[in-house]
């Protein structure tokens, strides 16, 4: 299926590029991806298995990610990044939902469905607390909470995760692999072939330029905005949070703290499941957030 970027503007701030699949009367279903991925890091059939439900799926490129703007400003550096303190002029995960937000401004949609992994899911959190008129549910899977000492990666993840960028497709596909080695659940494997496929498709679209000083960004704005569980508690849109029980990058016990957070929240653990979408579990993740969307439809804007 070939389809193209369109672009969300924001007045001073950065372009965002989004696609969209499924009927145009659908329910908005938003898509926000995780760190330093793209929207096609949202597996195929998850995105075809929302659109054949009637959702309107809408996918787009988190500021510094994708064909998105890349922000100009310098990243933090080491030693900053060591002692988790962020650059004094670092966005925060605010900035970043009002993005999200911006998307829906553009299709001319009200209120959508919310479903956010890792780093997304803390973006879906903060859009669910600031703009509750455009959240009708909320799905956070395998995310946190941003309080210090929960959720936070393994040691032997945070090894992994500080490597210099890679400077080849074939480098990049080789390193995505053996993370996915690391931090992929036992019990759900991935698919060796789609991932270098995905992973040639994400070199191509971005020229590369998916990691470094764009992720340290990133990172920079989850640690600019701390600790969120105040502002988890304000969420009043329906909530379901998904983690899985061997997750060595964001730890179970930032999906409790976050159900924990949220009025009213579901939490579903998955046992085997870790940091990734893997094939055996995309179905059910479908009906998970679809179950929770037909509790509270939007309003299709």
């Amino acid at each position: 299926m070939t389809e193209r970027d369109a672009y969300a503007e924001r007045p001073g701030g950065p372009r965002i590029a989004y696609r969209t699949r499924g009927p145009a009367g659908g329910e908005p279903l938003l898509l926000i991806a995780g760190l330093g991925y793209d929207l096609t890091s949202w597996p195929e059939p998850l995105v075809d298995g929302f659109a054949a439900r009637g959702f309107l799926v809408v996918r787009h490129d988190n500021r510094d990610a994708g064909c998105s703007d890349r922000i100009a400003a310098p990243p933090p550096g080491r030693l900053r990044q060591l002692l988790s303190r962020p650059r004094p002029d670092a966005y925060t995960l605010a900035d970043m939902a009002g993005d999200a937000v911006a998307v829906l401004d553009a299709l001319g949609i009200a209120r959508a469905h919310l479903v956010g992994m890792s780093l997304g899911g803390m973006i879906a959190q903060t859009v669910a607390a600031r703009h509750p008129d455009r959240t009708a549910t909320l799905t956070s899977i395998f995310s946190t909470t941003g309080a210090r000492g929960t959720g936070g990666p393994a040691l032997s993840t945070v090894a992994r995760m500080v490597r210099p960028p890679s400077r080849t497709a074939e480098q990049a596909a080789e390193r995505h692999l053996a993370m996915l080695d690391h931090i992929g659940g036992p019990g759900h494997p991935y698919d060796p072939a789609r991932e270098r496929a995905w992973t040639a498709g994400l070199w191509a679209r971005t020229g590369g330029t998916h990691t470094g000083a764009p992720v340290a960004r990133q990172i920079d704005a989850i640690r600019a905005s701390g600790d969120r569980t105040a502002e988890l508690r304000r969420i009043t849109a329906p909530t379901l949070v998904v983690h899985g029980d061997t997750d060595r990058m964001v730890h179970p016990g930032g999906g409790r703290a976050t159900a924990a957070a949220i009025p009213g929240a579901r939490y579903v653990e998955i046992p085997g499941m870790g940091h990734h979408l893997a094939p055996g579990l995309l179905d059910r993740l479908v009906d998970l957030a679809t179950g929770l969307a037909h509790t509270a439809p939007a309003s299709g804007g």
